[in-house]
């Protein structure tokens, strides 16, 4: 018996977003062992936006080698789809990650996971009222609001009067901005895998976007020759595979889901994203302080208030 996987029932929507939520979380302490392997600095701006390149250069490969092995021929971008495919290169691979990889590197993980989280209230906004896939309600204004009130409880410093709020515009200023470009990325997911191979444009877009941050990188002087071992290339190998596998999954589920079913599942996101940091990065006294918590309580309470009950039957 030869039965067709059904991408919208619920349990394998379930089930392929929490492989993708897993595998971003682990690219929060992915990245930060990254900087330490290939030995970057946090100021070294250059460097940073050839390593993201790489590794997304690197997935646009996979992507592609993949999708044309299991298609038995090469696949090549169809006629039309040049737009599409460099708007997507440019909001979910070169925008998003020059403030991604350059926030990170100023944040801790554990923030940066955290933060993360909050792509799912952007995403929501900008399909209500940009895209006008879904209308916006009270429960998803009130889960955008749950969401927020965490980011301003995981910046709470216990540090005295003196800076209460420990927030570095570069550091989780940047991956808050990130994820308003992945929000705008996901809303053009979902508009272009109506007209064409959503795997497909995810590879090109990888690639494409992966080599312009590649040579901004590599011409503003940046260097990945400080590689300590093997163990460097392994991860940047492992980080390649992990964006090859998660968007391409999370491309295929918007297809064929509303956004709000769908993005109900990244509740995941920062909580697999903390806890790895806690475990990979040593940061287990950050993660289990009283404000990380609640701030990732808050989050996942938020996003599911914003997804939950009718609100996410009614787009089926």
């Amino acid at each position: 018996m030869n039965k067709k996987i059904n991408l919208t029932d619920i349990r394998v929507v379930m089930f392929l977003a929490g492989v993708c939520c897993f595998l971003w979380g682990s690219a929060t302490p992915a990245i930060k062992t990254g900087y330490r392997l290939f030995q970057i600095d946090s100021t070294d701006t250059s460097s940073i936006l050839l390593f993201a390149g790489t590794r997304f250069f690197l997935a646009g490969i996979l992507v592609i080698a993949w999708h044309s092995l299991t298609s038995r021929k090469w696949i090549l971008p169809p006629r039309g789809s040049a737009l599409a495919i460099v708007e997507l290169a440019l909001s979910q691979t070169i925008l998003q990650y020059v403030f991604f990889y350059v926030g990170l590197s100023h944040a801790t993980g554990v923030h940066g996971a955290i933060i993360t989280g909050t792509n799912v209230f952007f995403s929501i906004l900008f399909a209500s009222l940009v895209f006008r896939y879904e209308t916006l309600n009270g429960r998803k204004l009130a889960g955008c609001l749950l969401g927020f009130a965490g980011i301003v409880i995981v910046n709470l410093s216990g540090s005295g009067s003196e800076g209460l709020f420990d927030v570095s515009f570069l550091g989780e200023g940047f991956v808050l901005l990130a994820q308003i470009f992945y929000a705008i990325s996901s809303a053009l997911v979902k508009k272009y895998s109506r007209q064409f191979d959503v795997v497909m444009l995810s590879g090109y877009q990888f690639m494409i976007g992966g080599l312009a941050l590649m040579v901004i990188g590599a011409a503003s002087g940046g260097t990945l020759a400080g590689a300590t071992g093997p163990s460097a290339y392994v991860l940047l190998l492992y980080m390649g595979f992990l964006s090859a596998v998660a968007y391409t999954l999370w491309g295929v589920l918007l297809k064929y889901n509303p956004v709000s079913r769908v993005t109900i599942f990244g509740f995941m996101n920062p909580m697999f994203g903390v806890l790895l940091s806690a475990v990979f990065l040593g940061e287990s006294g950050q993660a289990l302080t009283w404000n990380t918590l609640a701030a990732l309580i808050l989050v996942s309470l938020g996003i599911y208030v914003v997804n939950g009950g009718k609100s996410q039957q009614k787009r089926e």
